[in-house]
């Protein structure tokens, strides 16, 4: 019997995995369709086509390995399931890029290459293809393994090593990379900051209270505020910019007038939810659920209108090069294009997009509301002080550095007070066993500020010489408590270092290979 359920768990593996190559190959061959009935044929038709399904597939891989950091959070606190989110995301991340997209394009990533030392349209043209199918490849497999990457550093090493090997090695413009790999630290240790930052404030104003109910009528309103502030900033800022630019300061503005809307409708909605919970800190989550939606949509949203660039922008390049016969740094997006990059990021996410869902939601560290409030904080905050101070930064490597940043801190925390608790017992040590139960009693049902006190006092009561007594016993025990995997850690920073550098070598082959099949 257990063989034969073996075989049909394998069976069953086989045969979504043929669905979801199936569906991604339609996709392709779609493209590929539409895009013939649309050219005049010839050689530049052929390019064109084939440009096209490989924007296509660059847009389903960003689908299946970028949004997974917008909405992973959200599932892994089971604020909402996993398909709730593959719905939420999908709606929302065509929407930000049919929409918010804009109509003009940057074709060369973040001005990594000067165009004007491209030899003609023709290596322009297959500069782009090569970039965008290096990028595509290497996130396909960073998807694979589990690994969530950052899109933007894929395309940008896609597009260097393209351009190297097209123009030589004074073609790349190296302040700008030295400032894209300075956000691989930037990025995470920001966002891994801000998060920690955010669950340390709810920790002392809320759940640390012996009145946690009370502290969550007053402080929840205020949290939720400060995120409508935060998303409806970095919504105007990134979101819309394409429809209508504002400035920092109009945009602040117009978060505020959000917030204040937002807190005056959460204070007696807080109110009435939590007349039907426990005085308990777990109760607390439940007040973030609504919130946590609202921050995966919005979050879809503005990846949309940002992201579709990294799948479009090469293609638009290479059909303005082709329709227009000219290298531009600027190209519109047509409507079928902007398509491409929509659909393409939705039907990724929802056949691909689970795998790296759930190694950003739960597979890193525990998550609950509370702590995917805290990371969404992150999301949005680090985003928008980057920008005001001129940082690069990655949205992925944020995210994923928030969920690491709320989980060390649950690690120092927790260390912390085993320790606290061993130095109670050894204060204890020649005291009853229950006179030593009867304290850690009290002390675990006290609030923050009276467990400091009671600390205080056993301190004073011991002379100073609480450590000296831990020492005399030989100071060996380590109270480490581990909630974040290492393993995980130590991958998921390796793919971020070798992202653009093997982009590279990897847009360079094939833009040796593309040349050497296009040449005559």
């Amino acid at each position: 019997m257990l063989r034969t359920e073996k075989i049909e768990a394998a069976v069953q593996l086989n045969r979504d995995e043929l669905f979801r190559f199936g569906a991604a190959l339609l996709f392709i061959v779609g493209i590929m369709l539409f895009t013939i009935v649309r050219t005049d044929g010839g050689v530049d038709g052929v390019l064109l086509v084939i440009a096209a399904m490989i924007g296509g597939y660059m847009a389903m891989n960003i689908g299946a390995n970028d949004v997974a950091n917008n909405v992973g959070p959200a599932v892994g606190s089971h604020a909402i399931t996993l398909t709730g989110a593959i719905l939420i995301a999908a709606s929302f991340e065509a929407g930000g890029a049919l929409i918010a997209g804009g109509d003009v394009v940057g074709t060369i990533k973040n001005g990594i290459i000067n165009p004007d030392l491209v030899a003609d349209r023709n290596t322009f043209i297959w500069l782009m293809m090569a970039a965008l199918l290096a990028a595509a490849v290497w996130l396909n497999f960073a998807t694979a393994i589990g690994a969530p990457v950052s899109t933007t550093h894929s395309i940008v090493g896609g597009v260097l090593g393209a351009g190297i090997a097209a123009s030589g090695w004074s073609i790349a413009n190296w302040s700008e990379v030295g400032r894209i790999a300075a956000s691989w630290v930037i990025s995470p240790v920001l966002g891994g900051a801000i998060a920690a930052a955010f669950l340390y404030l709810i920790k002392r104003t809320i759940t640390y209270r012996a009145d946690v109910i009370g502290s969550a009528n007053r402080v929840v309103p205020i949290l939720v505020a400060v995120m409508a502030w935060a998303f409806s900033t970095y919504l105007m800022l990134k979101g819309v910019k394409h429809i209508w630019s504002v400035s920092f300061g109009v945009a602040a503005l117009i978060g505020l007038a959000t917030a204040l809307v937002v807190f005056a409708g959460m204070r007696p909605l807080v109110a009435r939810m939590t007349k039907k919970l426990e005085n308990h800190k777990d109760s607390v989550n439940e007040l973030f659920t609504i919130p946590l939606i609202f921050a995966a949509a919005l979050l879809s949203f503005a990846h949309g209108a940002n992201d579709v660039a990294n799948a479009v922008g090469p293609l638009a390049g290479i059909n303005e090069a082709i329709v227009g016969g000219a290298v531009t740094q600027k190209a519109t997006i047509p409507i079928w294009v902007l398509a491409v990059g929509a659909i393409g990021i939705s039907l990724g996410l929802a056949l691909y997009g689970p795998k790296l869902i759930r190694t950003v939601g739960s597979e890193i560290t525990e998550l609950d509301k509370t702590r995917a409030y805290c990371i969404a904080m992150a999301a949005s905050i680090t985003v928008i002080l980057a920008s005001q101070l001129g940082l690069p930064v990655s949205s992925t490597h944020i995210a994923v550095g928030g969920v690491f940043g709320v989980g060390f801190l649950r690690e120092y925390i927790k260390s912390s007070y085993a320790r606290t608790l061993q130095d109670i017992r050894d204060h204890h040590e020649n005291a009853h066993a229950e006179e030593v139960e009867s304290f850690l009693a009290r002390f675990e049902a006290a609030d923050v500020a009276t467990k400091g006190d009671m600390l205080r006092t056993m301190k004073q009561a011991s002379g100073g010489k609480l450590l000296a007594k831990r020492e005399r016993k030989g100071l060996g025990r380590v109270h480490h408590v581990e909630l974040v995997k290492r393993g995980l850690l130590l991958r998921i920073a390796a793919a971020w270092l070798i992202t653009l550098p093997l982009a590279g070598v990897l847009a360079a082959m094939f833009f040796y290979m593309i040349r050497g099949m296009m040449l005559p």
